[in-house]
Order: C-alpha cells, then structure tokens, then sequence
C-alpha cells in the first residue's frame, strides 16, 4: 500500500526559522543538534552550564545563556533573556539536562547524591518545562521534548538506580505535561540507550565517574552491532518537533538499535 500523495515528507523537519531552545545544548547530543538545527536554518539558543558554554562553545550565530538547572532562579532569568530576545515565543523547547555519577548500588548510596541525580535529571524537567510554557504558548505549533532513557523502563546494569528512576519520572511527566497541554502544545520524549558522548563517563562538565562498562561488549548485545551516535538521536529529536509528529503526544520513542529485540 503506498502512501497518498498529498504527504509531503520533506516536511516532517521542523520549518526553516523555528525558534527552539536546547537545554544542555553543548554536550555531545546538544552539539549534534545545534550543527543540525543550523543545516536546517533554524533559530536556537542553547541553556548549559557556563564551564560547559566555555569548553564547548556553540557555533557562531547560536546565543548561549549561561543556566544550571538545579537552580530555579537561574532557570526564570534564562528563560527571561529568551522572552527579551524572541519576543515573548519559542516553537520548540528540547530538554538534553540529565546525568548520573558512579555506579553504586541503592543500598550503599549517600541520600545526598541520590537527591542530587533526581533533581539533576527529572526537578530539573519539571523547572524546564513549567518555565518554558508560557513561551511555547505564544509559539507556532509548540513542541516540547524531553530525554528519557533506555533505563527509564529497563534497568539492564546495577548501580544506576536514582538515573532510573528519574528517568522513569521524565515518561511520566511527558504523559501529564501533554494532558494538561492539549491541544495547544505537544509533548515527547526521545529514550535513547547508549550514546558515544562524554555522558558515559558522567557528563559534560560534570565529575568523571566510574564506568565500568564495556562498551565493545554492549555494543554486541545491540542487534545493530553498535552504540549509538549522537546524530542518531538527533532525528528523532528533529522528528517530535516538526509536522511529521502532529499528531503525537504523550509518547516516548525509543531509540536503541533494538537493544529490547
């Protein structure tokens, strides 16, 4: 069965001139997107932490606004320069903000650094996303997507188990933010599993941890015989903003290379 001819599928991008903002836009996933974003003539501006605007600084014609996520206050006045330089909208707002440290299991782990990666990977969407509304409210066809996890639904390795469950948070937040945003703003998330970025030993500008993974050896256990790379993960990002997802929300695509097969 082919599909009718009036679907265009060189509109499944986002349109030349979308405004989105990308929170965490200079680590290896937010680099990837930015260079794509660009290719595609949109408007971006990236949040991150000022040591991560420094040591990746995004390419020219990109504003950058200094924002660590664990901070309200930092959150309101970023989103506050974004209002000045946009005019009060965005079209499109991705959450790339998570991370997680050494692996240790739950019953040896301090409540400290359990608080820390909640509210570093799923407070931190909340903050995101209830600052981003009122832009998003005054955009085109707004769009909101989050990053989940692979481990947001499958923990296949100990020691990750606040990044699990934040990440399992980030689904289910998705699920309300769209019921409570329908119709006027969509809401998704992208579940990527292993990515070649420097979140595999803790994050951009955060502490090396511990990996102890064998990345050759999960590459295996993926029936495409490989990690991801960052532009994998950009796609679908592209995808859950533009035209071509219309008609999704609430939805968490996962993007794995089949890791679940």
């Amino acid at each position: 069965m082919t599909a009718p001819a009036s679907v265009a599928f060189s509109g499944l991008m986002p349109v030349a001139g979308t405004r989105v903002v990308v929170a965490g836009g200079c680590g290896g996933i937010g680099r990837a997107f930015v260079a794509a974003a660009q290719a595609h003539a949109l408007q971006v501006i990236v949040l991150d932490l000022e040591s991560s605007i420094r040591e990746n600084p995004p390419p020219a014609g990109v504003q950058a606004i200094a924002c660590n996520a664990l901070h309200e206050d930092e959150i309101k006045h970023a989103m506050a320069q974004v209002h000045s330089t946009w005019g009060g909208a965005c079209d499109a707002f991705v959450n790339l903000v998570g991370y997680t440290r050494e692996r240790t299991l739950v019953e040896h782990l301090p409540s400290a650094e359990w608080d820390d990666i909640i509210s570093g990977t799923l407070r931190s969407a909340y903050l995101l996303s209830r600052e981003a509304i009122p832009l998003l409210r005054a955009g085109k066809t707004p769009a909101l997507v989050h990053t989940s996890s692979t481990f947001g639904v499958r923990v296949a390795l100990p020691g990750y188990g606040p990044y699990a469950a934040a990440k399992a948070g980030v689904i289910n937040l998705v699920r309300a933010l769209a019921t409570e945003l329908a119709p006027v703003i969509r809401v998704n998330a992208v579940a990527p599993g292993a990515v070649e970025t420097a979140f595999l030993k803790g994050g951009t500008s955060q502490p090396e941890k511990s990996v102890r993974i064998d990345v050759d050896q999960l590459a295996q256990a993926v029936p495409l015989q490989r990690i991801a790379q960052p532009n994998d993960i950009v796609g679908p990002l592209m995808f859950l903003m533009g035209p071509g997802s219309a008609y999704m929300t609430g939805q968490t695509v996962h993007v794995n290379g089949g890791f679940w097969s």
